[in-house]
């Protein structure tokens, strides 16, 4: 099945022309447009959208105050956690960008676009990648953060993902020339793959993923051979029956969640009795089989958890469960899910999903190859969540780790998952048209994530201006963690 075409107006870019959407768009009686066709739209679009117009940035004059993004996005969320989110941020401007997709998708959403838009992942940055268990226990690795996931251009996620890899650079010491070579490898991975998925059956470009096997045979550098290699054996050891004695103690003939304020926190008797029957309502979005398997196992103790950077402040929640014995034991996290960021930026968006878990979910399953099984989502006291396995072989390369041979080995990696993504939902012969076999569009984005790099590093230094002015709030013991640099 492929995507009619269809138009969107996405502010400051050109016409939307292939989207992955609700549905309604599919249907098995009206022929597509050939490959060739596709193809020959998207190298169309070079004259719209010169390649080399990828490179641009500079701050329009009018561009929203990053400080008074971040404020407003702290609306709605647990007022008592906006400090540690704020310190999670203020460390460095990596930490700064991973929290502010709000900022970025501002930013790139006004920037010359071909207007292809698949379902992006929407936080594509560098740590939004990583190992998990597929449905077979097999540890694979791909996009594994999709809070913000929503069809947009596909340009977007690519600049976000260029922009982390050199903002992680030069956080690591590397110099503009290595992480200019780090970003080169994820653009010319990422127009490669989706060069090769475009000439392939529809049905193939589903079932193409990266397993730990097949990563081995991927890559070239020794020292990143041996950082993915401790990274799996620390993955595999993250499942559920492991985390019960990090986690929980013995209480009362049972087992509890262990309380560590302010990052793990008991529920009331009350509102864990709420999340008991959203979770019973969570059931019923499961298929039949893991409804049923999941079904036989017993809720025995709840927490709030505080994970992330970007989710920081939103509700989060881990529930314990319990199975035929006491060591057969799941963990689920529920997510608050709000509006995607990238909503108001692609018109339709309140009409394509209702409810935002659903939308974090099936973006979910159309982005990666395999997903865990147990996604699904409920609604909380009004509040809409996604729910998904908290401990499930998940497991990162740690960036602060790896030298620069092997950032810009694990660049191509990301670039080759983040095409694999977007080709499977809709518009990889238009991408594959616009960004051709030669460099010019990695050429056009190297100048972009540089230029980008500095603008986050600039807006990075108004976070810690506005921390010592007090605008902001921060925890001490967040400010002690992350040194004297950042205590106003």
């Amino acid at each position: 099945m492929a995507a009619i075409p269809h138009t969107h107006t996405v502010p400051n870019t050109h016409t939307v022309i292939a989207s992955a959407e609700s549905e309604s768009y599919y249907t098995l009686r009206r022929r597509p447009s050939s490959r060739k066709e596709r193809y020959e739209m998207g190298r169309g679009l070079r004259r719209q959208v010169p390649r080399k117009s990828l490179a641009l940035w500079q701050p329009p004059h009018d561009r929203p105050d990053p400080v008074a993004q971040i404020i407003e996005s702290h609306q709605g969320r647990l007022e008592w956690l906006v400090p540690v989110r704020v310190a999670r941020m203020v460390t460095s401007p990596y930490g700064f960008l991973r929290g502010t997709a709000v900022v970025m998708a501002e930013d790139v959403a006004h920037l010359p676009s071909t207007g292809i838009t698949p379902v992006i992942c929407g936080d594509a940055h560098l740590g939004n990648f990583g190992f998990y268990a597929s449905p077979e226990a097999e540890l694979v690795l791909d996009l594994n953060d999709f809070d913000e996931a929503h069809p947009g251009a596909w340009e977007w996620d690519l600049r976000r993902l260029v922009a982390s890899i050199w903002v992680a650079g030069r956080e690591n010491g590397r110099s503009e020339q290595q992480c200019e070579d780090s970003v080169a490898s994820c653009v010319a991975a990422y127009r490669e793959e989706v060069r090769f998925l475009a000439e392939q059956p529809l049905l193939t470009r589903s079932y193409n993923r990266l397993d730990v096997h097949r990563l081995h045979e991927t890559v070239t550098e020794k020292s990143l051979h041996k950082e993915i290699a401790r990274s799996a054996r620390r993955a595999r050891s993250r499942t559920s029956d492991r985390a019960l004695p990090r986690f929980t103690r013995e209480h009362e003939g049972g087992r509890r969640i262990v309380e560590e304020p302010p990052l793990i926190t008991r529920v009331s008797d009350e509102h864990a009795d709420r999340i008991a029957e959203a979770l019973d309502e969570y059931l019923l979005t499961l298929a039949p089989h893991w409804r049923r398997a999941l079904g036989g196992y017993t809720l025995v103790d709840l927490a709030h958890k505080v994970v992330g950077v970007g989710s920081v402040g939103l509700r989060a929640y881990v529930a314990l469960l319990e199975g035929s014995s006491s060591d057969d034991v799941v963990f689920l996290q529920l997510k608050q899910a709000r509006r995607s960021v990238l909503g108001r930026y692609v018109h339709g968006d309140s009409a394509w999903h209702k409810h935002q878990g659903q939308r974090v979910v099936e973006y979910q399953q159309a982005l990666q190859t395999v997903s865990d099984p147990l996604l699904g989502w409920t609604t909380i006291d009004g509040l809409q969540f996604y729910v998904r396995q908290f401990r499930n072989m998940k497991g990162t390369i740690p960036l602060n780790q790896i030298d620069a041979a092997a950032l810009t080995d694990y660049a191509g990696i990301v670039g080759h998952l983040l095409a694999k993504g977007h080709a499977r939902t809709s518009g990889a012969s238009m991408i594959a048209g616009y960004v051709g076999s030669a460099d010019k569009v990695d050429r056009a984005l190297c100048r972009f994530a540089q230029s980008y790099a500095d603008q986050t590093e600039a807006d990075h230094a108004a976070l810690v201006a506005a921390v010592h002015k007090g605008r902001l709030p921060v925890s001490e013991e967040a400010l002690e963690g992350a040194g004297s640099a950042f205590r106003p």
